[in-house]
């Protein structure tokens, strides 16, 4: 896929818990409802997932990850042969398994450190990765530090994961600066603002606004209420140079490129 133009990839979980009530576990002609309407308002990529990482969520077995995601994912290849999926896990063998039934790219929010068995994976499937910023301990992806050199400590992050992908023969990669993942309020709006420095690394940015805590807790208002939020951010990593947004809400976000590429 070309990503010199911004696209869009729809957020579907497959998780009973989502942070965001509308996105949660659906029946399969809710779901498969849900995916043509992201088509049909413009998804680039339909981004699938079934582990929560909101914060305080549950963790769920490798087992119960394989039985939420396995039949939507074939279901979906199956009614919609052409649309990019991606997979939003940190486990190996889930990602393994995504690739055997057809998914186009792995997301993984853990920058493989959760699973000791994803960078084989990966090695072995040979799949466009996106690799995030968060803590290296799963139990602390959600706690944050003062940090003022931070900006810095994500450059060498990425730049050290990203020769360890390339020295495993893996080159497709994309990176997310995390937003909301070990982060502070403060913090992630400087790297909103720091965006376009992340272009040194000559790798596409991805960028996951929608719908966060750093928008609604900052407006005083619910994750329902916080598309317009969204909306601004997205404009501003746009502007600041993000290749792909990864939103609930596909038509909002393509209203945001016509309007500002």
């Amino acid at each position: 896929m070309d990503l010199s133009i911004p696209r869009v990839m729809g957020i579907v979980n497959l998780t009973p818990d989502s942070f965001f009530t509308d996105s949660r576990k659906k029946n399969d002609n809710q779901l498969l409802k849900e995916v043509e309407k992201m088509i049909v308002d413009g998804a680039d990529f339909i981004d699938i997932g079934g582990y929560s990482t909101r914060p305080n969520a549950e963790s769920v077995s490798e087992e119960e990850e394989i039985q939420r995601v396995l039949e939507p994912i074939q279901k979906i290849r199956k009614t919609f042969p052409t649309i990019p999926i991606s997979l939003d896990t940190f486990r190996g063998k889930v990602a393994e398994i995504g690739f055997n039934e057809g998914v186009d790219l792995i997301n993984d929010i853990s920058g493989f450190q959760y699973d000791p068995t994803m960078l084989s994976v990966l090695e072995k499937i040979r799949l466009p990765y996106v690799l995030m910023h968060v803590n290296e301990a799963e139990q602390n992806m959600h706690k944050t530090v003062q940090n003022e050199l931070l900006f810095r400590e994500m450059i060498h992050y990425f730049s050290e994961k990203i020769r360890q992908l390339n020295d495993r023969g893996l080159t497709d990669i994309l990176i997310d600066p995390g937003f909301g993942f070990s982060k502070t309020m403060e913090q992630n709006y400087a790297l909103v603002q720091q965006l376009d420095l992340f272009q040194l690394l000559e790798r596409p940015i991805l960028v996951g606004f929608s719908r966060k805590s750093m928008i609604y807790k900052k407006l005083n208002c619910t994750p329902e209420e916080a598309l317009n939020g969204t909306s601004i951010l997205n404009t501003r990593a746009i502007i600041k140079g993000a290749s792909i947004l990864r939103v609930h809400d596909v038509k909002a976000a393509k209203e945001v490129l016509a309007l500002t590429i």
